[in-house]
């Protein structure tokens, strides 16, 4: 660590060199939190299990206390949690104050316990205290900048359900704040707005006993950002600002609270992103339910030209349907700019699995077909350039998330027929030559489309995992091992049925893949079962990229690859006899 001098200067060591996880100085500028993490390491487990010791050193790297010393982190239950105290952090408002967590429950979610941690409170120079105890595993502590409240927040991931407590500085019973499934969109409050203190730290702004609150705003039209003010003592929020319906803007920052001066970001599928400043004013007499409750006048703040006009073209829309069991589904289609009403379309799918509680929140919207179409890296929207039809799906897994895993394949094809169905029905797509991508968890998908669909022509799968056996202890959001799921591990994984898969699949992989479910293996043992069954197939390392493709030169090979492939065997594929 070093220090080095605002005004200029040489920097100055801090200690002696260590491999150091983390370092945060205090509010009061005299000390430094740091992680250390040391010998011995471990070849089977990744470095955030490595040994390691949390402590407070001052400015010439002295220890002055040492909060933490864990061994080797060896046994850590699937979803689990490490025992001993965890997620150390200053509080924010006072000089040198710590908080942390500690499990109660062994750090195993599947133990039985009244709470699964307890949050505790140092007063550096002082023996620690309990602030309060969580009933699900705890995930955040944030501090008003009165330093007399924080929001504290803890998730059940088995449950998919996370509460929010306003818990004051000296403990006592915190009030429930939000009580709800963490996949519910449409009810979320949003999320508190931060700002910088004096001393430099971040808390959550204060202002005449409220807090502000700003968020997507999903709805079933399709996500319309708003910002919200909360009153403290009766926790009851009033909308300042929600997003027309002509476009999308999102709050960017509250410049000032005080005269409720906030920057906003305006675009639409014509209109490229500028910032704009919004001040309120009037209160509404008769504001909707949901809208906002005041007015307020926008003023231009830049007047950036769009510098891709090819992509204004492109035509976008937000579209809902049903899936055969009654789940409500949505895509964002994007059609090229010449597309013609009534003329179908080769069609590519792009989508990533998520899996949800309920059917309820596996039906909400999300996205909006408000704003600007733009391509980052290698978009599949890039595809609408090159004459197809393009389908952003949701792609839901509705279930316990105990054994969700086991009717995967089932609900994915529910899923897609759906999407197709509906893109027929609107004229849009050919349903002979359909195409389907996806990325990580999406290129699973993919594959097992290819096995084991008929609503594919050829699918493109990037950077996935085909082969659960070998992350026998959990994968994505599955919580079983391999011997309490056998079946479901390996109906799930391609390479077990690579005999099955008859439909052409390009698979490209970052050769440099860090994440450890999808190592590059994984799509050359795929590669090696189709090419040594006969199968169409293409295998593409693209070298030193990692999980997602970053260079130039990897986004365009992956571009031309995908262009190249869906044309042979999507867009002039033989005709289905």
């Amino acid at each position: 660590l070093y220090l080095v001098p605002a005004a200029g200067g040489a920097p100055r060591p801090v200690g002696g060199p260590a491999v150091i996880a983390g370092a945060a100085p205090s509010p009061d500028g005299n000390r430094i939190l740091v992680t250390r993490v040391h010998r011995p390491y471990s070849v089977i487990r990744s470095w955030e299990r490595f040994p390691e010791d949390v402590e407070v050193w001052d400015l010439g790297g002295r220890v002055q206390a040492t909060l933490s010393r864990r061994p080797l982190a060896e046994q850590v239950p699937i979803h689990g949690v490490t025992t001993g105290p965890r997620d150390h952090q200053w509080v924010p408002t006072e000089p040198a104050t710590l908080t942390w967590a500690e499990a109660l429950d062994g750090g195993d979610p599947r133990a039985k316990a009244d709470h699964r941690d307890r949050i505790m409170l140092q007063v550096l120079g002082e023996a620690p205290v309990e602030l309060a105890r969580t009933i699900s595993r705890f995930t955040s502590l944030d501090w008003l900048e009165t330093g007399d409240q924080a929001l504290l927040n803890d998730n059940d991931e088995d449950l998919h359900w996370a509460r929010t407590w306003l818990l004051g500085r000296k403990g006592g019973t915190p009030r429930l704040l939000w009580d709800m499934s963490s996949d519910e969109t449409y009810k979320d409050p949003g999320n508190p707005v931060w700002k910088v203190l004096p001393n430099g730290q971040y808390a959550i702004g204060v202002q005449g006993g409220t807090i502000l609150l700003r968020g997507l705003g999903a709805s079933p039209e399709g996500d319309r950002p708003f910002l919200d003010r909360l009153d403290l003592s009766t926790l009851r929020p009033e909308r300042l600002f929600r997003c027309g319906r002509e476009g999308y803007e999102t709050i960017v920052n509250v410049l000032d609270p005080v005269s409720g001066k906030f920057l906003t970001s305006r675009e639409s599928p014509k209109d490229y992103p500028n910032l704009w400043i919004r001040t309120l004013g009037r209160r509404e007499k008769k504001a909707p339910a949901g809208e906002a409750a005041f007015a307020s006048t926008p003023r231009p703040f830049t007047s950036l030209v769009n510098p891709v006009p090819e992509l204004a073209a492109i035509q976008q829309r937000l579209v809902t349907y049903k899936r055969a069991d009654g789940v409500d589904l949505s895509f964002t289609l994007y059609l090229p700019p010449n597309a013609k009403p009534g003329t179908p379309l080769p069609t590519i799918i792009w989508a990533y699995p998520v899996d949800f509680a309920s059917a309820a929140t596996a039906s909400q919207v999300g996205g909006s077909d408000k704003r600007f179409t733009w391509i980052s890296g290698s978009s599949p929207v890039f595809l609408a350039l090159q004459g197809y039809a393009v389908l952003y799906a949701t792609m839901p897994v509705v279930g316990d998330p105990a054994n969700a895993y086991d009717t995967f394949l089932e609900q994915l094809e529910l899923n897609a027929k759906a999407a197709i169905d509906k893109a027929v029905e609107l004229g849009v797509t050919d349903p002979a030559r359909v195409g389907v991508t996806g990325h990580s968890h999406g290129a699973l998908m993919t594959a097992n489309f290819m096995a084991r669909s008929q609503l594919f022509r050829a699918g493109v799968a990037r950077s996935g995992a085909y082969n659960h056996s070998i992350r026998p202890f959990g994968f994505q959001n599955e919580r079983r091992t391999m011997w309490q799921a056998r079946d479901t591990y390996l109906k799930i994984s391609p390479l077990w049925n690579a005999d099955l898969i008859s439909k052409p699949l390009l698979l490209i992989h970052g050769e440099n893949d860090q994440n450890p479910g999808t190592v590059p293996y994984q799509s050359e043992k795929l590669y090696e079962a189709l090419r040594g069954l006969g199968a169409t197939a293409r295998l593409v390392m693209l070298p030193g990229e990692n999980h997602g493709y970053t260079s130039r030169e990897a986004v365009e090979q992956v571009l031309w690859e995908t262009v190249t492939w869906f044309d042979r065997y999507v867009k002039n594929a033989t005709p289905v006899k």
